[in-house]
């Protein structure tokens, strides 16, 4: 594979490529891109993010250039999730791809995407897979486009039979044929920081389903994404001999009211646990409404996560794909309880069956168990002993430098389809 992409670096002679990032206005998407967005701005390429107006500040922020796109009105998409209160885990995620990603949020995007692949004329598109505007829209301007996967596995038929009708309507939007968003889908490269021995494989919601096998697929690159940094922790609270846990359910969780009592139930299910508890719950969240914070807890509305595995003992999370990466990178086993989200059963499905961690089903309910499944991973070195694995698995990979050669050799394809 190295050799393949050293073979690239000539497209750099001339100046430089112009790489647009693509993404839907989350957190946990968009993180995936960073690490790639820098190593370019690193070697003097040209980098902008397209994500969704109301996302300026998180771009803006991580150090990049905004190119704002529109999402569908509250109104739209509250009629959406008006149902959702009748709907089983695996109904509510079908629509969220189909009718959220799929359909309101990409439609909402491709006129503003499609400007922008004329105006700012990219060389490469790079985009997350949740993000279907900029699908058609560098399909239709000839531009060529690379997936960063937010997840252990990849958009397989299994998924693309959920979002296949929302997407042909997207292709004809983008004057394609219908069919043309789906099969681009299948075909795009990857670069994913998730080993092999971890990958999911080709996703899928239902555990019936049973999807064709598809031999042209788009190549896989495996990249190491996360640099173990120097433990940094917070004033000093507890009993500095007690174990370190880590706890945080991402940055959307506490602004669902359905889920956000899931903090104050795991202080309270943590509170006699003999081991120190840093919780994170996301920037806007008041926590004044936790208290009283029990003297074996620290609370932050963010901390920085990579210097916190380094101390960690053991790592709560939901499942989302930053917490759970970062700390099978540094060899932190996990308790996952999985809230919203179908990758997030993925994840800590495949937490437990590499023995890195343990799954908790049930949501909010199954905090009542933490206690119980924390004492296992923390007595049984089994479990450290799979995370630990997992992160040597990691570390072989190679550095997220080295997609460079891979981004040129794509962008060349733009360069050869100009001339």
């Amino acid at each position: 594979m190295r050799a393949e992409l050293v073979e690239a670096r000539s497209v750099t002679a001339c100046g430089g490529m112009r790489v647009l990032f693509s993404t839907t206005a989350g957190t946990g998407h968009f993180g995936p891109l960073i690490p790639v967005a820098r190593v370019c701005q690193a070697a003097g390429h040209t980098v902008a993010v397209a994500a969704p107006a109301r996302f300026a500040e998180a771009v803006t922020g991580a150090g990049f250039d905004h190119l704002p796109f529109a999402d569908p009105s509250p109104e739209v998409r509250g009629k959406v999730f008006s149902c959702a209160p009748q709907l089983t885990f695996e109904e509510m995620n079908r629509l969220v791809l189909a009718e959220v990603f799929a359909r309101l949020d990409a439609q909402a995007a491709l006129p503003a995407l499609g400007e922008i692949m004329i105006d700012w004329r990219p060389d490469l598109v790079v985009r997350e897979p949740c993000e279907f505007g900029s699908l058609v829209a560098s399909e239709s301007a000839g531009i060529p486009q690379l997936q960063v996967a937010i997840m252990t596995g990849r958009i397989g038929p299994g998924i693309l039979g959920v979002v296949r009708e929302s997407l042909a309507e997207l292709s004809t939007m983008a004057d394609l044929l219908p069919e043309r968003a789906a099969g681009v889908l299948l075909q795009a490269d990857c670069l994913t920081s998730v080993p092999e021995a971890l990958d999911s494989g080709d996703l899928v919601l239902g555990e019936a389903e049973a999807p064709e096998a598809v031999s042209d697929r788009g190549r896989m690159w495996r990249f190491r994404t996360e640099t173990p940094i120097k433990p940094r922790l917070p004033a000093t609270w507890g009993d500095a001999a007690d174990p370190l846990i880590y706890v945080s359910y991402g940055s959307v969780t506490a602004r669902q009211p359905e889920f956000a009592p899931i903090y104050d139930a795991t202080l309270r299910a943590l509170s006699d646990l003999p081991a120190r508890v840093l919780m994170t719950t996301g920037l806007g969240f008041d926590v004044g409404k936790l208290h009283p914070i029990p003297p074996n807890t620290r609370v932050e509305q963010w901390w920085p996560q990579e210097a916190v595995m380094g101390a960690a003992a053991a790592v709560v999370g939901h499942g989302g794909f930053g917490t759970t990466m970062a700390a099978l990178a540094a060899g932190v086993p996990q308790v996952v309880v999985p809230l919203f989200a179908f990758d997030q059963s993925i994840h800590a499905r495949r937490v437990a069956e590499v023995n890195a961690g343990i799954q908790l089903p049930g949501g909010v309910a199954a905090v009542s168990d933490l206690p119980a499944a924390l004492r296992r991973v923390l007595d049984d070195p089994a479990f450290a002993e799979g995370a630990s694995a997992m992160a040597a698995e990691i570390t072989a990979l190679p550095d997220i430098a080295e997609c460079l050669p891979l981004l040129e050799q794509l962008a060349s394809n733009r360069v050869s389809a100009d001339d």
